[in-house]
């Protein structure tokens, strides 16, 4: 990184007020209509945007094939890191990802029940959908203790600054909401999305001479973050998928977790987190020099993106130092049962209390 916004934390106060209220989701709720939406096959799978009802805030996502791809990156690649390798192959199911990276405009919805609001001032009764979102909403995440753009733009920009955690539970919340099951991607479903049917550094070759064309990097970005979707996308029609902010994705880093895969099948690969530190972001950001941009670069997330967080203990949902990393969704084609999620999809320790005040 090239620069650290420094915060003032005598200029720290409390923004925003939370309610605590919550209600189980009701297991019998199916998902609510988008014919667009829905595929049994991946040769119905289409694009489709999934509105955030009681807001303006849309989710455009985008169908990613089923196959087979080498992940990690060859010994002769220029700023290649011992841990990108050994190169494996993996075998991935098909998905739809976000074609942008999540903005505040859905973000904000979830972080500050504005759909709640909202749906309050039109006096519109809750349905269950709703209910079950609540869950995972009201008083979630806990107010921030400034703003969290850091004054860097809000409206079509991408959200920064949350955990994994955090964006794992707006996950929850969306999928409540919907009834259509969301999460954050695995590394390997993020690089075979990223490099889509490519083989070089960068999903559009390896001339880092092109990389103004396709992403916000510390070259050319005036030390901030943009809009999303400004750059060309790559040849899948995903967005900013080098650049702009790092990624997060539910793997935890383990620096043995490749040779693993490479010694036999490795089919929709997950290195589930069980401690907190350290965890993966991909895609480099704003203020990365291209090398970390690379389709194949990995970044392990530190306690110090927590380092100023005036709060004892440091809260669960922010990373008060991580102005660089933000994240996008991903929706498999066929949704995992309820064992197959608590064992691998949505496991995670430590396992914090989502209401505790942190």
């Amino acid at each position: 990184m090239k620069h650290l916004l420094l915060i003032s934390l005598t200029f720290l106060v409390p923004v925003g007020v939370a309610a605590s209220f919550g209600a189980e989701k009701d297991s019998a709720v199916e998902s609510l209509p988008n014919v667009a939406a829905d595929a049994a096959r991946e040769e119905q799978m289409q694009p489709y945007d999934e509105p955030i009802r009681f807001s303006k805030a849309r989710i455009d996502m985008v169908p990613i094939p089923g196959g087979a791809h080498t992940m990690g990156s060859p010994e002769s690649e220029e700023g290649r890191e011992d841990g990108e390798g050994p190169q494996h192959k993996v075998q991935i199911s098909p998905f739809w990802m976000s074609k942008y990276e999540i903005t505040w405009d859905a973000f904000e919805v979830w972080m500050h029940d504005l759909d709640i609001r909202l749906r309050k001032i039109e006096r519109v009764a809750a349905d269950p959908f709703e209910v079950a979102a609540e869950e995972y909403q009201l008083s979630q995440p806990t107010p921030p203790y400034t703003a969290m753009d850091f004054g860097m733009g809000r409206k079509g920009y991408p959200a920064i600054c949350m955990t994994q955690f955090a964006a794992r539970t707006f996950c929850q919340w969306l999928t409540a909401k919907t009834g259509r099951y969301y999460r954050l991607p695995t590394e390997a479903e993020w690089e075979y999305a990223c490099r889509a049917g490519t083989t070089t550094a960068y999903s559009f070759g390896d001339d880092v001479d092109q990389l103004e064309e396709y992403a916000w990097y510390y070259d050319d970005s005036d030390e901030t973050y943009h809009k999303v979707g400004t750059k060309k996308p790559n040849p899948w029609g995903l967005y900013d998928m080098h650049g702009n902010v790092s990624e997060w994705v539910l793997d935890q880093f383990d620096p043995e977790f490749y040779a693993k895969c490479a010694s036999g099948e490795c089919r929709n690969p997950l290195a589930v987190p069980l401690q907190e530190y350290p965890r993966i972001v991909r895609g480099g950001s704003w203020d990365d020099d291209p090398e970390m941009l690379r389709a194949a670069a990995r970044i392990e997330s530190t306690p110090e993106w927590k380092r100023q967080d005036p709060q004892l203990p440091k809260s669960i949902w922010y990373h008060t130092d991580a102005i660089f990393v933000g994240f996008r969704i991903v929706r498999p084609l066929h949704e995992p049962t309820a064992a197959e999620k608590a064992e691998k999809w949505d496991k995670s320790l430590p396992a914090w209390d989502r209401k505790e005040e942190r």
